[in-house]
């Protein structure tokens, strides 16, 4: 019998920050998300703090996500129970003495939080904390949002697509890329605990007249240094320089909705066409998401094998090399079930 494989390990990962909504989607009434196939509400307390908690309603199994917000509390569409932002619930309208709720009535609520654009939850206590990005915050540069890019496949293929040098000249020629230029320059990655850092210079395609978004000069044949900053499991920050004062940040993260389920959301700043609309950037990104999501949706498995000795690498595959050993080295890959462990 073949061995079951090393996939992404869903019950390790419940110790990590993961996007699961753009902070603007969650507005007066409250949002369902999936993460790490748990159904969960996202949805807003008086002050607009986020607050999260599975999307089961204790009583019936309601999607509380159906429902809407009241002062500090969530009602369930079913019946009516109030939830706190702890889970408890603190109303039951169907009792003469509605305040007399069992201690068994409650939901489990999770850890969130608001950066970047994006709410973030960890379903246990976090391992490490979110990455730094000055740039996003400080009000000096430009940020615009794109996505969410939802995938039939793993969050690892997704995050190992954003990170592989060499299908640029074919998927995204004229965009990302030039077929007649398809060697990818050596590169050397350094594992710093969870983040994998590495460089890269390479020649570029140039700006296109429907998408002029990079900060190249255009007299000369482009050229762009790429520092990557890989925050495992699935968070990736990358800058992105031209050897002037211009400068812009991607900061991607994948949502793992599920075992074979992802989506990507992407927030772009930059100090440069501070006056462009940020429709060219979205649908620059929709472009390149749409031409990746055919081939990745097209790999089998679905799910990145961590097993090196699974697939075929080649020199100029560092980055996905190291990624695969550093998720087994620090246990978010086994070959253990996927998903939560059966007791």
């Amino acid at each position: 019998m073949n061995s079951p494989g090393v996939f992404a390990d869903l019950a390790a990962q419940r110790a990590c920050w993961h996007p699961v909504a753009f902070a603007g989607e969650v507005a007066q009434r409250p949002v369902h998300a999936d993460l790490l196939g748990e159904p969960l509400v996202v949805w807003r307390g008086p002050g607009g703090a986020p607050r999260v908690m599975s999307d089961l309603c204790v009583h019936r199994g309601t999607a509380l996500s159906l429902g809407w917000v009241r002062g500090d509390e969530l009602v369930c569409p079913y019946h009516g129970w109030r939830y706190g932002a702890d889970g408890r619930c603190v109303a039951i309208p169907q009792k003469e003495d509605p305040a007399a709720v069992p201690a068994k009535a409650r939901v489990r609520a999770f850890r969130a939080q608001e950066r970047y654009g994006l709410i973030w939850v960890a379903l246990e206590e976090p391992r490490w904390p979110l990455p730094e990005v000055p740039e996003l915050e400080n009000g000096e540069w430009t940020v615009v949002p794109a996505g969410p890019y939802r995938w039939r496949c793993d969050a690892a293929r997704q995050v190992e697509n954003f990170t592989d040098f060499g299908h640029f000249p074919w998927v995204h020629p004229g965009l990302l890329g030039d077929p007649e230029r398809p060697v990818v320059p050596s590169h050397q990655v350094r594992a710093d605990d969870h983040v994998l850092r590495y460089e890269i210079v390479r020649p570029e395609a140039p700006n296109s007249e429907d998408f002029p978004v990079f900060g190249n000069e255009l007299a000369g044949p482009p050229e762009r240094r790429s520092r990557y900053e890989l925050h495992l499991p699935y968070t990736i920050v990358l800058r992105l320089g031209w050897g002037g004062q211009r400068g812009m940040i991607y900061f991607f993260a994948s949502q793992p909705a599920a075992a074979d389920r992802c989506a990507g959301y992407v927030v772009i700043g930059r100090n440069y066409n501070t006056g462009q609309p940020d429709q060219v950037i979205r649908e620059f990104e929709d472009t390149i998401f749409g031409q990746d999501q055919v081939v990745v949706e097209s790999q089998r498995p679905e799910r990145v094998p961590f097993d090196l000795a699974a697939e075929l690498h080649l020199r100029f595959d560092a980055v996905a090399v190291a990624y695969r050993k550093a998720m087994r080295d620090l246990g978010l890959a086994a070959s253990t079930p996927i998903g939560i462990s059966v007791e």
